[in-house]
């Protein structure tokens, strides 16, 4: 699932039940079908002779996922990202996208349908169709499938990690949550951190690249260290995380600093859509991306800093309550 906005305070997770693990809980009962996955991969991977179908669908909503005084060409070219980076994240090739559309103001509309046919066009992805509802309240959501073609076999999961396994990170961390914060103070100027934010872009190719090397692999939307968690569930590993090797760029550390608890909020609070995933020591990759941490038997996410292991913190990333 996508990050969601929420404020800086770091928040958005509790460990514990939440009303979307509950209810993901109710449906993991009813997809039973292989190509679910288990409803813990982001996507249905279908299998159809000698090619494989990649889908996926993500929801926005407003103030959730963007700010009432948002620009409705950024909602779209996020709405079209976030659903793309899971494809990223299996190494698809994009096929189209369905789009699920709440009418509301002209003018909004407009916007949107302008933002989306660029950002369409940035990816070469057609509009296939899709199905449009009134706006009956204050609020609006919109909705978008895509749909993919598997570039290598067998699709990467995120139940692939293996003990020995390097645990990698594509990008930079962070720059998204301090995008946001410069938007909520008012001070989006258009830079590399708000269009982080506002503007995030799948990883197509690199995740094409890597899906021949790749163990395990997942884009980071909810926070790095939730990811890991998942990741690491999936693969019923235990996964340890260097917080000194946190990648971060040269605009986070100005604003923020690369103190521990800058480091720690850069690793929890999401919307990065970087690639998280792990592959065999000494493997040579084909794209750029940082070594953050280890892979060995046991499970959960633990975390280090300068080789001394530390508590985790009270909040690893973004989850409904």
């Amino acid at each position: 699932m996508d990050s969601r906005f929420r404020g800086n305070d770091n928040q958005g997770y509790k460990a514990g039940v939440t009303a979307e693990s509950t209810f993901i809980e109710m449906m993991r009962a009813i997809a039973q079908d292989p190509a679910a996955r288990g409803l813990i991969d982001d996507t249905a991977v279908i299998g159809l002779g000698s090619e494989t179908l990649i889908l996926t669908h993500d929801m926005m909503a407003e103030d959730v996922h963007w700010l009432p005084k948002a620009d409705p060409a950024d909602v779209a070219w996020k709405l079209v990202s976030v659903n793309l980076s899971d494809l990223a994240a299996k190494g698809a090739r994009p096929l189209g996208v369905l789009l699920g559309f709440m009418l509301g103001d002209s003018d909004w509309d407009r916007r949107f349908a302008a933002g989306l046919e660029r950002v369409l066009a940035h990816y070469a992805v057609p509009l296939l169709g899709g199905d449009t509802v009134s706006n009956k309240g204050d609020k609006r959501a919109v909705g978008l499938t895509a749909i993919g073609a598997a570039t290598h076999r067998p699709v990467p999961s995120r139940g692939g990690a293996m003990a020995g396994d390097l645990v990698y990170v594509t990008g930079t961390l962070g720059d998204a949550l301090a995008g946001f914060e410069l938007i909520e103070a008012g001070l989006d100027a258009g830079d590399a951190l708000s269009a982080a934010y506002n503007r995030p872009m799948a990883l197509l190719a690199e995740g094409q690249a890597l899906a021949p090397f790749a163990t395990a692999m997942m884009d980071v939307s909810d926070g790095l260290l939730l990811d890991a968690g998942r990741l690491a569930s999936a693969s019923r590993v235990e996964i340890r995380i260097d917080l000194d090797v946190v990648p971060l760029s040269a605009p986070y550390r100005a604003m923020r600093g690369a103190s521990l608890d800058s480091r720690v909020q850069a690793a929890s609070w999401g919307d990065d859509y970087q690639l998280l995933f792990t592959a065999s020591a000494g493997v040579l990759l084909p794209v750029p991306a940082t070594p953050i941490g280890h892979v060995h038997p046991g499970s959960g996410l633990t975390l280090f800093e300068a080789g001394v292991q530390i508590p985790l913190p009270p909040s690893l990333g973004y989850q409904h309550h």
